[in-house]
């Protein structure tokens, strides 16, 4: 199949993304992860994709503690205050308060793991899906992927760029790796008496650091989401409408276009959706492409490593959309979702056994829009949505050809 036509309506999808995103952002609810908006959200473009001719169109609902993604904070800091002033009396403790804290934030934040979920309060995200079925067999499927939540807004970062806030991030870590050093040498008996009082009592410095990670995240706070992750969700949208306007039916490749909430809570929506409907899938070969966060041409990439970089995904699928760009002259690298970094869906998928990627257009060194009230559809860039758009009409269309099965 030759879809150049499609790809060249490409200004013409951006622009018609921009209209829908603007249109979910200010006419609904603010979208948190197991909010009304985010159920609003799925419900809209769940009728959207019926109307674009996907014969199963469904919107799933599950149970999740999006509190705690953030919530782990509230226990490690809690745990540097008792370690430093542990330090002073049983030493011993000190170590293993500031162990415990750090363990968690690497399985809550650094593997996405339901470690402190129980302690905060349960809500029901929402997923929803659409699928279109070819004129003919099924032998091969396509699904493209966003997340329709939104985050809570980051105030520091609002306030003080990304460089302060990881200033800040950066001296609280500090502060715990030099709480667990102290601590361990005076239980190892290096350290000389006259100096163990004066090098607690340094560790004060980073007192207020510490005390300003409990306001890291404003739970009362989302923002808009037009570019993470409504961006990405509207990838798959426009590519079923241009088809559509055209009048093009695929004769063995099924399109799928899977919107997954809580993406922002940790990956709870794409968890939930391959728990239980990732089997269904098995039949034929199905790549999946994740987006997130459109916005900034420059620094499009495939994602060959997700989930603060411990998820490999699938080669095939990453190689694809980087070839696909290279045929239409998008600039496009091949990088990896670092530590530190986060998640895109595509690692839920990638951890379900299915061939997937994550497609980012964001800079690491992360942009003021990013987690910030400045998230609004005037923050989105019609060229990059446009680029985007292209390069995955044209994974579509080498897909639909039998490329990297």
């Amino acid at each position: 199949m030759d879809l150049k036509k499609v790809i060249d309506k490409k200004d013409s999808a951006a622009q018609f993304m921009i209209d829908e995103i603007t249109h979910i952002c200010t006419k609904f609810e603010k979208r948190g992860p197991g909010s009304k908006g985010e159920h609003q959200a799925c419900e809209y473009m769940a009728e959207q994709l019926k109307e674009l001719g996907c014969e199963t169109t469904y919107v799933d609902e599950f149970k999740e503690n999006p509190g705690s993604f953030f919530g782990w904070i509230y226990f490690t800091i809690t745990f540097c205050f008792l370690a430093l002033a542990s330090y002073f009396f049983v030493p011993v403790l000190s170590i293993v308060f500031i162990v415990l804290g750090l363990t968690l934030c690497v399985l809550q934040f650094g593997l996405y793991k339901k470690t402190v979920d129980k302690f905060f309060k349960e809500k029901i995200g929402h997923n929803a899906a659409g699928f279109k079925k070819p004129t003919g067999e099924v032998k091969r499927r396509i699904i493209f992927n966003g997340h329709p939540d939104a985050a809570w807004e980051w105030p520091f970062k609002y306030m003080f760029t990304y460089l302060g806030f990881d200033i800040h991030m950066m001296l609280c870590f500090l502060g715990a790796f030099y709480t667990l050093g102290i601590a361990i040498a005076n239980v190892a008996g290096v350290i000389p008496e006259e100096l163990v009082t004066k090098l607690g009592l340094i560790g004060l410095v980073f007192v207020p650091f510490w005390f300003g990670l409990y306001f890291m995240w404003n739970r009362n706070k989302i923002v808009d989401g037009a570019n993470d992750n409504l961006s990405g969700c509207y990838i798959g949208i426009a590519i079923l409408k241009a088809l559509k306007d055209e009048g093009i039916e695929l004769e063995n490749t099924e399109i799928g276009v899977v919107l997954t909430g809580s993406e922002e809570a940790g990956l709870r929506g794409a968890k939930a959706w391959c728990e239980a409907h990732a089997h269904e899938f098995n039949d034929v070969p199905t790549f999946v492409y994740s987006y997130d966060t459109i916005t900034q041409p420059e620094y499009m990439q495939a994602n060959y490593r997700d989930l603060n970089a411990t998820v490999k995904v699938d080669k095939d699928v990453s190689d694809l959309y980087v070839e696909a760009c290279q045929e239409l002259g998008i600039k496009c690298g091949k990088g990896v979702v670092p530590p530190l970094g986060g998640a895109t869906d595509s690692a839920a998928f990638a951890q379900a056994g299915m061939r997937s990627t994550g497609i980012t257009a964001l800079n690491h060194a992360l942009p003021d829009f990013y987690h910030t009230r400045l998230d609004t559809p005037d923050a989105l860039n019609k060229t990059c949505l446009a680029d985007c758009f292209a390069a995955s009409v044209k994974v579509l269309e080498m897909f639909d050809n039998g490329a990297k099965q």
